[in-house]
């Protein structure tokens, strides 16, 4: 690694934890993947855009450090199940909802599903969650 990149910690999780906060790491972390993003796309030197990349770790960083620290049972809880269930979301909705109410209230997120139509309410805010 060149000397003018800053050095970063490595996320160190399993692909569980990591399904569980994309969404809030989506809404977390936006700016530098953004900006991640565009550098990837503006050139074909992956070498170019490693100083945007470990900002977008060093954010996935801070947020499982903020889910640790204020929601990290629920978080556990979700996670678990979705590596217990295979991945599916749909089959983990109970224990998605109070993470998401922890994260919402503790963190100040909100979570937006991409292409849910405006007049749909979003699956995670449904009475009954379940397809």
């Amino acid at each position: 690694m060149p000397d003018s990149i800053p050095s970063v910690a490595e996320v160190g999780l399993t692909s569980a934890p990591l399904e569980s906060m994309a969404f809030h790491f989506a809404q977390f972390c936006k700016p530098y993947s953004e900006d991640f993003m565009l550098c990837k796309n503006g050139t074909q030197d992956p070498e170019k855009c490693l100083k945007e990349g470990r900002r977008v770790t060093r954010c996935a960083l801070d947020l499982i450090n903020k889910l640790k620290a204020n929601c990290e049972p629920e978080w556990k809880k979700h996670w678990e199940c979705l590596d217990k269930k295979n991945h599916h979301l749909w089959q983990c909705r109970a224990e998605e909802k109070p993470f998401n109410d922890c994260v919402f209230t503790k963190l100040g997120l909100t979570k937006t599903i991409p292409e849910t139509p405006e007049e749909q309410t979003p699956i995670h805010l449904k009475q009954n969650p379940f397809m």
